[in-house]
């Protein structure tokens, strides 16, 4: 299902005023990555990026074109680990945040 510009542009001025959320956003799409629901990790970068610094300056700092970028990030892009890292890396110098990986246990149903 696709996004509505009103949807899309809520989260645009969410972003844009409360950088709690932004750092939400962000920590989201790699905590879905992580867990394996790929496709769900790659919306959610996507909205984090357009909702931030977009993708041309994305594209200049990584190096490659916007549309490689976003052709990666959509429903059927397939990165490759090297430049879905690389982005990563990029977001988080340019955000000024800093994302670990913790341990964790699941926990047991009752």
């Amino acid at each position: 299902m696709a996004l509505t510009r009103d949807f899309k542009e809520t989260v645009k001025a969410r972003a844009e005023r409360d950088p709690a959320f932004r750092a939400a956003l962000l920590t989201e799409a790699i905590e879905q990555l992580i867990a394996g629901e790929v496709d769900v990790g790659k919306a959610v970068l996507r909205d984090y990026i357009n909702a931030t610094i977009g993708f041309a300056k994305l594209a200049k700092a990584t190096g490659t074109p916007p549309k490689s970028l976003m052709r990666m990030l959509g429903p059927k892009g397939n990165p490759r680990a090297s430049n879905l890292l690389a982005m990563i890396g990029k977001l988080q110098l340019m955000s000024g945040l800093r994302l670990a990986v913790a341990v964790g246990r699941k926990k047991r149903a009752a």
